[in-house]
């Protein structure tokens, strides 16, 4: 069974960073993947990061985002690193990890795209 597994996260003050990764897990049988980035804030819609595809590092981003996140994929480890810069407090929330099995698109954003997600880890700006 195809699983997603996180590290990373934790608390920070602002204008700090954080790296948050993102393994797939049992997946050898698929050469195309998108790994994607989610966030959440308790009674808020769950919000696109980032996503990227495995096999051509083609890199999406929330506009408002990517100018201090970053996402990097390693094809062979199946894995995909987020670096966060310039925290501010709003950027508090549970931070998910989503895999799709393709190559990621203008769909990037869309919660209902991705099959497999990961249990999420919290990152926690403050002031």
């Amino acid at each position: 069974q195809v699983e997603l597994v996180e590290s990373g996260g934790g608390s920070v003050e602002v204008g700090g960073s954080l790296k948050v990764s993102c393994k797939i897990k049992n997946a050898i049988d698929h050469r195309y993947y998108c790994l994607a980035w989610f966030r959440q804030v308790q009674g808020k819609d769950r919000e696109v990061v980032a996503a990227i595809s495995g096999n051509d590092q083609r890199a999406y981003y929330n506009d408002y985002l990517k100018d201090r996140f970053a996402i990097s994929v390693d094809n062979e480890q199946k894995s995909a690193d987020l670096q966060m810069n310039n925290l501010q407090p709003d950027d508090s929330a549970m931070y998910e990890c989503a895999a799709a099995f393709g190559v990621c698109g203008t769909w990037f954003a869309k919660t209902n795209a991705y099959t497999t997600w990961g249990q999420g880890t919290q990152v926690t700006v403050s002031s």
